[in-house]
């Protein structure tokens, strides 16, 4: 039996309301191996030449064991999209505005990053309301290389 497919009916997961959010719920990203060839990508995106970043020597000269990817790169493990959280805002989602980081430790070509986001908070503001998530991102070995905070605008209803 063949069914009417719809297009505006087709869902990753399904959308939530911001009621329906809970504090304390996990968004876990695919874990991620950075090469050199993404670290040439973004060095070419962001257009930040630093030698730190592609040259072996001068990243030695300098105290460090290779080339230092973008902190910049290692933020963008964070994008909301990276993970199923907007596919859950769906049609309630204003805007992503606002982040704060800290880059705690280096990362290289060859780490594996696992990112997740973590509802902190959700704040009601009348027909709006304001999540705020703690996102983290750690190495293969377990640790942490950064944290921080984004915040996200909703509609309180759809």
């Amino acid at each position: 039996m063949a069914f009417a497919f719809d297009p505006k009916d087709w869902h990753v997961v399904p959308e939530r309301s911001f009621d329906e959010l809970k504090v304390g719920e996990v968004f876990r990203a695919p874990s991620r191996t950075l090469t050199d060839a993404h670290a040439s990508a973004f060095q070419a995106v962001s257009c930040d030449n630093h030698p730190i970043h592609y040259d072996v020597g001068y990243a030695k000269r300098f105290g460090h064991p290779a080339p230092v990817v973008h902190g910049l790169q290692v933020l963008a493990f964070t994008a909301p999209g990276a993970t199923l959280l907007p596919h859950n805002f769906g049609s309630i989602f204003v805007a992503f505005t606002g982040l704060s980081v800290r880059f705690l430790k280096e990362v290289h070509a060859g780490d594996t990053l696992f990112s997740a986001l973590e509802i902190l908070s959700l704040e009601p503001r009348g027909d709006m309301g304001e999540v705020t998530t703690e996102v983290t991102v750690h190495n293969q070995d377990g640790e942490l290389v950064l944290s921080g905070q984004h915040t996200y605008l909703l509609r309180r209803s759809g």
